[in-house]
């Protein structure tokens, strides 16, 4: 469904974001990335969803291709007509508008009347809390909350797939959670999701494959399973959520043990 070739990302004059990266994300999968914080998780899914400008970042080789669709220098808004919701990390929800306004605003893109109130009532029945909500200020719901606020305004479009960037950073224990079991509803319903985390138990909890990228590189791609019962992966990073510094430079142990598996 959604192929990713020998990518490779930079910004500015040399910094890159992305060597050489590539992994598949079949239908119906739930595809977890991990890594450290910088480790190029987010260029991934900005080089997805058309966004990498917005950054002064580019594309310099390899490709993305979408049902076999090349997605080289499409807008954000075509790839998102195509049926790729992309939510980025912080949430970025309207605050001074109200949950329903929010809602609409990620509406805006489908033409049909129609479908776009099917989309929100199906949305006001699969998040109870923002029916109940619907009215107030979207600045004012919780950490949390917003979350599931962004999760439901990207689903308004009715996307095949959903790249969820950090979806739970900075959330307690109990939205982790929320946040997780949202997850998988979404993908019960029948869309792919590819979500990026630091906290690696509740990404590979909820996906069914996982690739794990170091320093731009993805060094290990499995299923969930395997990754969840590899030591490696579970010192690197199963201890609870991965630490901030953590990276090639941070952690030299780790560089040989993923090296190996990039081999």
């Amino acid at each position: 469904m959604l192929q990713i070739t020998g990518l490779t990302v930079k910004y500015g004059v040399g910094v890159h974001a992305l060597q050489d990266a590539s992994v598949d994300v079949p239908e119906g999968a739930v595809a977890a990335v991990i890594g450290g914080n910088g480790a190029g998780k987010s260029s991934l899914m900005r080089a997805i969803s058309g966004t990498l400008g917005f950054h002064a970042g580019r594309v310099v080789e390899g490709s993305i291709t979408y049902d076999g669709r090349n997605l080289a220098g499409l807008s954000p808004q075509k790839i998102l007509r195509l049926g790729i919701a992309h939510v980025p990390e912080g949430r970025r929800i309207l605050g001074e508008m109200t949950v329903l306004e929010n809602l609409r605003a990620g509406g805006a893109i489908v033409r049909s009347t129609r479908k776009r109130v099917n989309a929100l009532q199906e949305i006001m029945d699969r998040f109870p809390i923002l029916a109940e909500r619907r009215n107030q200020r979207a600045g004012l719901l919780s950490g949390g909350e917003q979350q599931i606020l962004a999760i439901g305004r990207g689903l308004m479009s009715s996307p095949k797939v959903m790249l969820l960037d950090e979806p739970t950073l900075g959330l307690s224990p109990q939205m982790v959670e929320r946040v997780a079991d949202t997850i998988r509803e979404v993908n019960a319903s029948g869309v792919t999701v590819v979500v990026v985390e630091q906290n690696a138990a509740m990404a590979l909890g909820v996906a069914t494959d996982g690739h794990v990228i170091e320093r731009g590189r993805v060094v290990l791609s499995d299923s969930a399973a395997a990754l969840r019962d590899s030591p490696d992966v579970r010192r690197l990073f199963l201890g609870g959520d991965v630490d901030e510094g953590l990276g090639l430079d941070a952690a030299p142990a780790s560089l040989a043990t993923l090296t190996r598996w990039s081999a």
